[in-house]
């Protein structure tokens, strides 16, 4: 019987199955990538990623990811800690550059088993996030129950971000799955709510695209600090607070974003099959 290796690891409990398929690679469709994914059936993760060979000389490797329901997408933050964390590891290196399929991620160790990660540049314009209308990307169109005035933000991927005075009282498991598939958003979103803690300090909480809550997101926390910043509720670096932990955010004056937060391995297995 076939096995392929893979290493279970998480960023503030934002959990990845990681497979490094750059000497043999892996015969991966959207049926397979759930069941692995399936956390009673299978070994159970919000992503699974797939390690490639870069095709950028400028790389050292191609991050692939696919959510829990099967499906591919662009970018996963903490999920680019953790394949970085392994590449710096492996090459002994403090310094790491990933390729994605939305571009490159300049990726250091920031000592203290944390890593920080240039995610690119935050995208506001109604096309970039994409949106199905022209539209104030500062104020979006669209709302459920407590939920109104979102903010648009493309991190890689987009998000629709809503301030509320009390994230923890949102009921995001019911008006997550809504907005996620709302007409407004061709590609779907990732749904955030947010409350102010303190001077350049959030609470955030997420329904993640195709996958559901989770403990943290890293281009949330990203799209979070962004809205914040253009709602000039803070500056343009802060805390963000997930259900898994913090991570340190900042908007650079190039309108990159930079993320630190730490990384850690579960445990190694195979798969069989």
């Amino acid at each position: 019987m076939n096995s392929t290796p893979f290493i279970k690891m998480h960023g503030l409990g934002n959990d990845f199955v990681v497979i490094d398929a750059r000497r043999h690679g892996i015969e991966l469709n959207e049926a397979r990538a759930q069941a692995i994914s399936d956390r009673r059936m299978g070994v159970g993760c919000d992503q699974l990623i797939v390690i490639e060979p870069a095709k950028n000389r400028m790389a050292d490797a191609f991050m692939r990811i696919r959510n829990a329901d099967g499906g591919e997408v662009e970018a996963c933050g903490n999920g680019a800690r953790c394949v970085a964390d392994l590449l710096m590891k492996e090459s002994g290196r403090g310094h790491v550059v990933i390729e994605t399929v939305v571009g490159l991620l300049d990726a250091e160790a920031a000592g203290d088993g944390l890593v920080t990660i240039d995610m690119g540049l935050a995208r506001l314009d109604w096309r970039e996030i994409p949106l199905a209308k022209p539209m104030d990307t500062l104020h979006l169109e669209v709302g459920l129950g407590p939920l109104a005035d979102g903010v648009g933000v493309n991190i890689g991927n987009p998000h629709a971000v809503f301030f509320v005075a009390d994230a923890e009282s949102i009921d995001i498991a019911a008006l997550g799955p809504v907005l996620e598939r709302h007409p407004l958003f061709p590609e779907r979103a990732n749904i955030e709510v947010a409350s102010l803690l303190g001077a350049n300090k959030l609470r955030m909480r997420v329904w993640e695209r195709g996958v559901g809550i989770t403990r943290a997101c890293g281009t949330g926390a990203c799209a979070s600090l962004v809205a914040a910043a253009r709602r000039k509720l803070t500056g343009r670096e802060g805390e963000i607070v997930l259900d898994g932990g913090s991570l340190e955010v900042e908007w650079l004056p190039d309108d990159h974003v930079r993320m630190t937060g730490p990384v850690a391995i579960s445990f190694a297995g195979e798969l069989l099959g």
